[in-house]
């Protein structure tokens, strides 16, 4: 191993989580007609899955054909100079029973986009993954991390 290497850190399971849990937006990664395609979601976690409602659209067709899907979430963390990394791998389903969306509308799933967003889609991961690492140029993504027009993201 290089000396030199920058150090990587893999997170572990319950790591994870609790970046998922303490986030709310990701990137789903869905296959459309044979190629990948990436969303931005706003999500929740009901049960040990991943819940985001959406529109009619490419992503309900994802969901109700239960194909693999994975989501992704990042961040940086300026105290440490650690940017982090986790992906969730799994199959969608559609979320039907009444009770569920109760619970997660309990969870304050709100999509960020108006509309209509009465569909419920629910990544069940059967792979969860995710890594710590030091980033190149601190001072670069210090600036970047205070900057007002990403306060939403953060």
């Amino acid at each position: 191993m290089n000396a030199d290497a920058p150090r990587t850190d893999q997170l572990s399971f319950d790591e994870c989580w609790d970046l998922l849990a303490n986030d709310t937006v990701g990137r789903i990664a869905i296959v459309v007609d044979g190629h990948p395609e990436i969303f931005p979601v706003n999500y929740v976690l009901h049960r040990r899955s991943i819940v985001f409602r959406t529109a009619g659209g490419t992503k309900l067709w994802s969901a109700m054909t239960e194909r693999p899907a994975a989501l992704e979430i990042d961040g940086y963390d300026p105290q440490s100079e650690m940017a982090w990394s986790v992906v969730a791998r799994g199959d969608t389903a559609l979320m039907q029973d009444q009770a569920e969306k109760d619970a997660v509308d309990a969870e304050r799933l709100e999509p960020w986009q108006p509309g209509e967003k009465d569909n419920y889609v629910q990544l069940s991961a059967r792979t969860l993954t995710g890594r710590r690492f030091k980033v190149n140029r601190p001072d670069v993504w210090n600036t970047r991390t205070s900057d007002p027009r990403r306060a939403s993201f953060e």
